[in-house]
């Protein structure tokens, strides 16, 4: 089944984890990737090759997504590999704890630049693109902790709790051109790790009494993304194993 046969994603933060599996279950219903690292081009084009090498079509870019001008030619470069952007999936984020009383300003406003402001960026950057796809759509990538809380994690949960916030909002303003924006949150998931393990997560029980795969967040964005889900905006997707019933 090839459902996106003929469209192209970007996906932010896609070298690696829930974003790597992102873009592959894209390129695998038929869309052309537009693969997004920070700095790590190597593993960016580890994506581009897996996804290639299964008959796919896919670019790796470099870019900071907290900075416009990194933002401005990121969606650049991709057009001009491909020609077109339906589909925007901001993944990009960081999870660094840190408990309140010991949080920097600094260590804020860095979290909140990469989870919150870096996806209004690509909206704004991507939208003539997804304006002119007659079809777009932007699926924002959140987190349990924003509707759970957690301990040493305010920045995270502000910026993922803000991030639910700006889906519903932009469900509204970009209706008319007829683009949907959806939000997918995922529970624990199994992922590599730089660093010990966060500090909620020993606490962190669910109904399925497993954590999640990669594969099963990319499964619920292919869906957002596809024919099937154009009467769907504005909403939450919860993919937690029933760790919170939303």
């Amino acid at each position: 089944m090839r459902e996106l046969e003929g469209r192209v994603a970007l996906v932010t933060g896609a070298s690696r984890n829930i974003g790597r599996a992102i873009a592959l279950a894209l390129a695998e219903g038929g869309a052309g990737v537009i693969v997004v690292g920070r700095q790590d081009r190597a593993a960016a084009e580890g994506v581009v090759a897996e996804i290639e090498a299964a008959g796919g079509r896919a670019v790796a870019v470099l870019a900071d997504v907290t900075q416009p001008e990194d933002v401005a030619a990121m969606v650049a470069e991709g057009l001009k590999a491909f020609g077109r952007l339906d589909i925007l999936v901001n993944n990009a984020a960081v999870r660094h704890e840190s408990p309140f009383a010991e949080m920097t300003y600094e260590a804020w406003r860095a979290t909140m630049a990469i989870g919150l402001d870096a996806a209004f960026l690509c909206a704004k950057a991507a939208l003539p693109a997804l304006s002119e796809a007659g079809e777009g759509t932007i699926i924002n990538i959140g987190g349990l902790t924003a509707y759970t809380g957690a301990a040493h994690r305010a920045h995270v949960v502000a910026a993922k709790a803000g991030l639910d916030g700006l889906t519903k909002a932009l469900a509204h303003d970009l209706a008319e051109q007829g683009i949907t924006v959806n939000l997918v949150s995922p529970g624990l998931v199994d992922t590599a790790r730089v660093g010990k393990e966060p500090h909620h997560h020993a606490s962190r029980k669910n109904l399925a009494g497993r954590r999640g795969r990669p594969d099963e967040i990319a499964a619920a964005v292919r869906f957002l993304a596809g024919p099937n889900a154009r009467y769907i905006t504005g909403q939450t997707l919860h993919v937690n194993g029933g760790a919170y019933l939303g």
